[in-house]
């Protein structure tokens, strides 16, 4: 739980863009200092300006955070430049789909890589920093959000190597929270789970490394974009509205974060489903329409 954010040290994870830069702001408008880490040096930039106009002290690493030694390099240049962070915002995420055998090895390498080691990254370099400030330092408050999704907590069908990824970061988090309570009132955790916001996420392929570049598209992940990029698109909650629930819920002490609360329906018919041993849940009985064009495409009818 942070109370009073003015002056406290944020590392924000996809800041140039997206959630990221959405809580970049929010914190700016806090008083925050801010540490900015994405792969574009570009939209980097134009966040650093951006904020230091509204008198923000921005800091910007350009950081691969499924690499182990970028990470590192950003942990370490954190610690020397900036000093211990208050709240770390492990956010940096991409999209993929497709039927989920035809996801090839380059495909679950590069999205487990930025989604789930990029957390892994940030849970395992900061955690102990902060916690070795918070025995030094009573009076220190530290907060983790981990971005997930509501695919997190859901099985939605041509996007497996997506939920993977997404369903690990909430295991992560909620054992994060739950190690951290072992051992400090001082630092807490949140994972945000967002439904389908306007961010650039159904445009990640933009940022695939050139070491891991995807064969051609099969059928199921031309299909998987295309409706990705619609329903993303179609969102009517903003980042901003989310950058603002979740510095609510570091104020708070809230863990799971919520950018759209109704779709928690589908979630309690999967746990119903789970509970009494029954089959999963039909994903398009609210749209049975969608399920059809969906079957009829992959089918060829």
């Amino acid at each position: 739980m942070i109370d009073d954010f003015a002056g406290k040290v944020a590392v924000l994870t996809g800041g140039a863009s997206g959630f990221g830069l959405a809580c970049a702001r929010r914190g700016a408008e806090l008083g925050m200092k801010l540490v900015l880490v994405d792969v574009q040096a570009d939209a980097l930039q134009r966040a650093q300006e951006e904020l230091k106009g509204q008198g923000c002290q921005v800091w910007t690493r350009v950081t691969d955070v499924s690499n182990a030694d970028d990470m590192q390099a950003l942990a370490e240049f954190v610690a020397h430049n900036v000093g211990t962070p208050h709240m770390v915002f492990n956010n940096a995420g991409v999209a993929a789909g497709g039927l989920v055998w035809e996801n090839t090895v380059a495909d679950w390498e590069w999205v487990l890589g930025v989604n789930l080691w990029g957390v892994i990254h940030g849970v395992r370099l900061f955690t102990p920093m902060m916690l070795a400030q918070a025995q030094k330092d009573p009076n220190y408050r530290g907060h983790i959000v981990n971005t997930a999704s509501m695919a997190g907590l859901l099985t939605p069908p041509n996007m497996g190597i997506y939920n993977t990824s997404k369903h690990a970061v909430v295991s992560l988090t909620e054992t994060l929270y739950q190690d951290l309570r072992l051992v400090t009132d001082q630092i807490s955790a949140s994972v945000l789970c967002p439904y389908f916001v306007p961010t650039g996420i159904s445009q990640s392929e933009r940022n695939r490394p050139a070491g891991l570049a995807s064969v051609p598209p099969t059928v199921s992940q031309r299909i998987g974009q295309a409706m990705s990029e619609k329903a993303v698109g179609s969102g009517k909650v903003s980042a901003a509205e989310v950058a603002q629930k979740v510095f609510d819920a570091v104020a708070t002490d809230q863990f799971y974060v919520f950018s759209h609360p109704k779709a928690l329906g589908n979630v309690q018919q999967r746990m119903e489903a789970i509970l009494s041993i029954t089959q999963p849940p039909d994903p398009f009985a609210a749209r049975p329409e969608i399920g059809e064009e969906l079957r009829n495409a992959l089918r060829g009818s």
